[in-house]
């Protein structure tokens, strides 16, 4: 018996170092096989299996998801569904993917807007000439208990970074972004005040791949990009604990 526990060991040494070899040969492959074959493929920064046999997630540029075959003869894009939990594996993938931490947001970039006890929060990346943020604003208005941390986002042209320095050298920031977003109040003229923030903050949404305005950060880290309604931003504060 004591000469049989060392051959087992050694046994089940040799096996996890066989599949070892095994998966670093086949990751190997799909990396050769596919810049070979689609040189315009970005470099892939992760190989994963999925819950089908044969079929690997690929990722590249930190959150796009592809899938493959164990030989890279195959490229899919789209989404992988599971049917019988009615889950889109690739968009949970994606959501895992693009989540920010909350905590780690640089909130002295933003400033806030502040509802009832303020107790729950959320994160919005926004820019003042955005009609779909006028129109998010203006239904968000019917949140309450709520703070907003709103991160001033010029990212639709020289006139956004204009509107935004006004609105964050205003005396009363939120005022003043409401007056303009949701009452069709013109902007105060732009006072003299630092407005490094707005490259900084530009430079944050550039980071984390924030492409479009509205986007929304909850603070499970979960973040929605879109115009939504008060009734899903509700559902979503209160699925995340607030």
């Amino acid at each position: 018996m004591n000469r049989l526990i060392p051959t087992l060991i050694a046994g089940a040494v040799l096996a996890a170092s066989s599949l070892c070899t095994s998966a670093f040969a086949q990751d190997a492959a799909i990396r050769k096989n596919l810049a070979e074959r689609i040189p315009q493929l970005p470099k892939i920064d992760e190989i994963s299996k999925t819950p089908i046999a044969g079929i690997f997630e690929i990722r590249v540029n930190g959150t796009d998801i592809y899938y493959t075959d164990a030989q890279g003869n195959y490229l899919i894009q789209g989404n992988l569904i599971d049917t019988r939990n009615r889950r889109n594996l690739t968009e949970e993938r994606v959501d895992k993917l693009t989540a920010i931490r909350f905590d780690t947001l640089p909130f002295k970039d933003a400033f806030t807007i502040v509802r009832g006890n303020g107790k729950r929060q959320l994160a919005v990346f926004e820019d003042p000439n955005c009609g779909y943020c006028k129109r998010f604003e203006r239904d968000l208005q019917k949140v309450n208990n709520v703070t907003i941390h709103l991160f001033l986002y010029p990212i639709l042209g020289a006139d956004s970074g204009e509107k935004s320095k006004a609105v964050w050298c205003a005396k009363d920031k939120a005022k003043a972004w409401q007056d303009w977003m949701v009452r069709d109040v013109p902007l105060p003229a732009a006072s003299s005040c630092d407005t490094a923030v707005l490259a900084r903050n530009v430079e944050l949404g550039r980071k984390f791949k924030v492409t479009g305005t509205p986007t929304l950060v909850f603070v499970d880290g979960s973040r929605v990009p879109g115009a939504v309604s008060a009734d899903e931003v509700e559902k979503r504060l209160v699925a995340t604990g607030n």
